[in-house]
């Protein structure tokens, strides 16, 4: 075992003493020793009871005969982070975490690992870290949060952030908007809608690094508890049987995830993370797979903020199995891909069912016959940029708008609430994306003030950062390459003509070449806006959205 190298030998007599210490038995140091990589914090909300989780973890690997021992991860929550300088550290947290949980198998040998993640960044930041030890490994969300009540309708965050608009325009009372923030989250786990941690924990069903369940099962529900005592289980099962993530999370098994992810219009900062997970076992994901798979699947679950329904509704109608039996129907899953569970896809589909037709459409009657995102590549993004198609009504499909160009989220996000923003008009937000940002931050703010205006039907806003999950219209983001490494959304000026096509997935600048080569003769890189500390270095070892924002080797 991996632990014998801590634990074995008349040498390793000093470091027995120490586990002596933290009370430790002799009989608990014989068996296999797992750590439990737990990001329980009290600044997130789907993280505040994760130390339940742990819990519930540690003592599904006593059951099974192994010794948890528990460890601490950083974590962000975007939606606190968001609008602010806080927004800027958020994805780059994510190869932090991944760093500290490789330091903490390396410098203490596991024989496995239980990663207990929940929120947008700390899940990839973890699947990363399986992928780069290849120890046997298995991850355990916190849940997803019930959706709140508000006036009979069911509500989540990204209702709090599109009421800001709304009392903006004068369509909502800002008494309204005060009821509405104190119901949209009505407890623990991660933003109830298809957003990007919740779109991230059901890909880990997909990918097969999770247990069924794992990404739709409530936070509060007792079945949370149980799963995780079950992972707690699973992993010993792992270490006995040598299967590591890699064995896992193949080629095929990135497939999966990516047509699961058309399926449900998942968040579009899975082109950022998948690449970014695949990356580390040496597997190559570039943004055409995504625009391939997206062309042949079908989307058959409509999940807010695109649609009506809710994490806990999908539970219900069958979960992520669900939705993967429904696509076999088509060939569209590999079945022979490995899971945690010990057994095959195709052996697990065999007990899936779809509940609720109304949640999880049949596969020859979806909402789409093409998947949730599409890659646009153009004069603009000549390496390519992403937008969640199904969240942009399709009489804008075809869009040609004047550009007004703002150097930042913040200048963006004051004009659209001073009315400044009118219909027609390609909002270009620049110098945000992962070195130009630096760490290219989330704008769900200005997305949402668009929205609660009701201009999300009539504008476009494009930017080389990125969106979260929960934004809806027409938003093209990681625009590539980005601002700062003098991309052509660097020369955009205002009154610019912008054509986008999400038919054609298109995205183009319609200045010609001749004006473009004066433009980039005129250009100067700006200063970086942050000079020292973490994100300064962030800065200069990042690559570009288009590879997943992975560091330079």
């Amino acid at each position: 075992m991996r632990s014998d190298r801590m634990k074995k030998g008349i040498d390793r007599a000093p470091h027995r003493s120490l586990f002596n210490a933290m009370g430790y038995l002799k009989e608990e140091m014989e068996g296999p020793i797992i750590g439990i990589a737990c990001s329980a914090n009290e600044v997130i909300p789907g993280h505040i009871h994760l130390g339940k989780i742990a819990q519930a973890v540690k003592e599904g690997v006593r059951m099974a005969g192994g010794t948890p021992m528990e460890f601490s991860t950083i974590g962000v929550c975007d939606g606190i982070a968001m609008n602010h300088e806080g927004m800027k550290y958020s994805l780059g947290s994510r190869e932090l975490i991944c760093d500290s949980v490789e330091v903490m198998a390396k410098a203490c040998p596991f024989d496995g690992l239980v990663l207990i993640p929940n929120c947008d960044k700390i899940i990839p930041g973890m699947m990363m870290a399986a992928m780069r030890l290849n120890i046997p490994c298995i991850m355990i969300s916190g849940g997803p949060m019930l959706a709140g009540k508000f006036k009979g309708k069911a509500v989540d965050l990204i209702s709090v952030f599109e009421g800001v608009g709304r009392v903006a325009a004068g369509i909502m009372r800002q008494d309204e908007l005060s009821l509405l923030e104190e119901c949209a989250c009505p407890g623990a786990g991660s933003c109830a809608g298809m957003f990007t941690a919740n779109s991230m924990n059901c890909l880990s069903e997909a990918l097969g690094i999770a247990l069924p369940g794992n990404g739709t099962i409530p936070a509060v529900y007792a079945g949370r508890i149980r799963l995780a005592k079950i992972a707690g289980k699973k992993i010993v099962d792992l270490i006995s049987k040598d299967i590591k993530p890699r064995d896992i999370m193949t080629i095929e098994a990135f497939k999966n995830a990516i047509t699961v992810d058309m399926a449900f219009g998942g968040s579009s900062n899975t082109a950022l993370h998948l690449p970014a997970i695949a990356h580390e076992g040496g597997i190559t994901l570039p943004l055409g797979l995504f625009d391939e798979i997206s062309e042949k699947v079908p989307h058959v679950c409509n999940m807010s903020p695109a649609g009506p329904h809710h994490l806990e509704d999908l539970n219900e109608a069958g979960g992520v199995y669900g939705i993967m039996k429904e696509l076999s129907k088509k060939n569209l899953i590999n079945k022979k891909c490995l899971t945690v569970e010990g057994r095959k896809v195709g052996d697990l589909l065999k007990y899936a069912e779809v509940a609720d037709r109304n949640v999880i459409r049949p596969v020859m009657e979806p909402y789409h016959e093409k998947g949730g995102l599409a890659v646009l590549h153009g004069s603009l993004a000549p390496d390519g940029s992403i937008v969640k198609r199904i969240g942009v009504l399709e009489s804008i499909w075809h869009f040609k708008g004047k550009a007004k160009v703002y150097e930042s989220e913040e200048e963006a996000g004051a004009a659209i609430m001073a009315g400044k923003i009118e219909a027609g008009d390609a909002v270009v937000i620049r110098y945000e994306g992962p070195k130009g940002g630096p760490g290219m931050r989330e704008m769900l703010t200005p997305t949402s003030i668009l929205a609660g205006r009701g201009l999300d039907a009539s504008c476009a806003l494009i930017t080389d950062g990125r969106f979260s999950g929960g934004t809806r219209g027409l938003c093209i983001g990681h625009v590539s390459p980005e601002a700062a490494e003098g991309g052509p959304i660097a020369f955009v000026k205002n009154g610019d003509k912008i054509e986008i096509d999400l038919n054609e997935k298109t995205i183009n600048l319609n200045v010609s070449e001749k004006e473009m080569v004066k433009r980039r003769k005129a250009w100067k890189q700006p200063e970086p806006k942050i000079k020292e500390g973490y994100m300064a270095r962030y800065a200069k070892q990042v690559t570009s959205a288009s590879t997943g924002a992975v560091f330079n080797k």
